[in-house]
């Protein structure tokens, strides 16, 4: 969290990332101009390039789209799921190296404007066989320079959240015009058994990734409560919420986290405002709420970030009979102060 936005902001952890992406980086494109010196000795200095960064830009967006639900399915990923965005910058860098010059030879020796000539060059959009395949390619490395452009939290901000968020989630429509861009590309010009392979086992792994994720999510979904006379419902025992952790519960709809801490239990809105993170499968530190994604901090007691930070969720209130814990499901207003129950 930052209470002023400054252009950089680099801990120790994130120059960590970043070295480690510099180095991945170069390694990758060390190798594989390598193997194709070894392999294609004809290859001209341009066609290299394309490649290089073509393949490795499309590598760094199935790990970019693997990290987030690897860290929800395994907590030992969420180190790759704070910097996140540094990688999306560098992906796109990638990708604009590569369509910058693809356009550059394919299009910029004509009299046509190169951009209009990606358009125009091949009109014959009703076939599927001969799509022009680069148009795909720019729709795509446009949606990545705007979520590139907008990766600051500014942006984030100044959009709103929701607004940010959906702005970022267009990750995936870049992702679906990327692999018919490369197995359009392969199909028309060289066909390449192994690249539609690699390709195609990519697209199953995200899929299994997101598809296992989804079911974990159904699953604590269905954990729903019981309801009890005169509006409290039953959510769980005291010795079922792990020391300084939550469990999550769907009341009225709405997933809420009930932490135990300190031999007190506080329940708030299980959404962080940052970006919508899963507050319930972070942890209590320093008497704060925080939100496994991003660090984002909250009093259990009244869902306020501490001071200078401004941010506000939801409370609920709780009470306790016998140890066993129950919930009032009609939401406080965001940052109200509720006494936490004490066992």
């Amino acid at each position: 969290m930052g209470v002023n936005y400054q252009p950089v902001l680099w801990n120790r952890n994130k120059k960590i990332y970043d070295k480690w992406i510099v180095i991945s980086i170069l390694i990758y494109l060390l190798c594989f101009i390598g193997v194709t010196i070894i392999t294609n000795n004809e290859t001209s200095v341009e066609t290299l390039i394309i490649r290089a960064f073509g393949t490795l830009a499309i590598a760094l967006l199935h790990i970019i789209l693997a990290i987030g639900p690897l860290a929800r399915l395994n907590s030992r990923f969420l180190p790759l799921l704070y910097n996140r965005r540094h990688l999306g910058v560098s992906m796109f860098l990638a990708a604009m190296v590569h369509g910058g010059f693809s356009i550059f030879q394919f299009h910029s020796l004509g009299n046509v404007n190169p951009i209009y000539a990606i358009f125009t060059s091949n009109m014959d959009y009703g076939s599927l066989t001969n799509f022009p395949f680069q148009v795909l390619g720019f729709f795509a490395l446009v949606i990545l320079f705007l979520m590139a452009a907008t990766s600051h939290d500014f942006w984030l901000k100044n959009l709103s959240p929701k607004t940010w968020k959906r702005l970022h989630m267009m990750i995936y429509l870049a992702y679906g015009l990327i692999i018919l861009h490369v197995f359009l590309g392969a199909l028309q010009q060289q066909p390449s058994i192994g690249s539609i392979v690699i390709m195609s086992l990519g697209f199953i792994t995200i899929a299994t990734l997101h598809l296992a994720t989804g079911i974990k999510e159904t699953k604590a979904d269905k954990i729903k409560t019981q309801h009890i006379e005169n509006g409290w419902e039953y959510v769980c025992d005291i010795d079922e919420i792990p020391e300084d952790r939550a469990k999550i519960f769907i009341v009225d709809k709405e997933r809420i986290a009930v932490f135990k801490y300190d031999n007190k239990l506080s329940a708030i809105s299980n959404v962080c405002k940052h970006q919508g993170g899963p507050l319930g499968e972070g942890k209590i530190v320093d008497g704060c709420v925080t939100c496994p994604w991003h660090g984002y901090q909250y009093l259990p007691h009244n869902g306020q970030s501490p001071p200078p930070f401004t941010e506000k969720i939801a409370t609920y209130r709780l009470k306790n009979d016998n140890n066993k814990i129950y919930v009032l499901p009609e939401a406080l207003a965001e940052g109200t102060e509720v006494e936490p129950i004490t066992f």
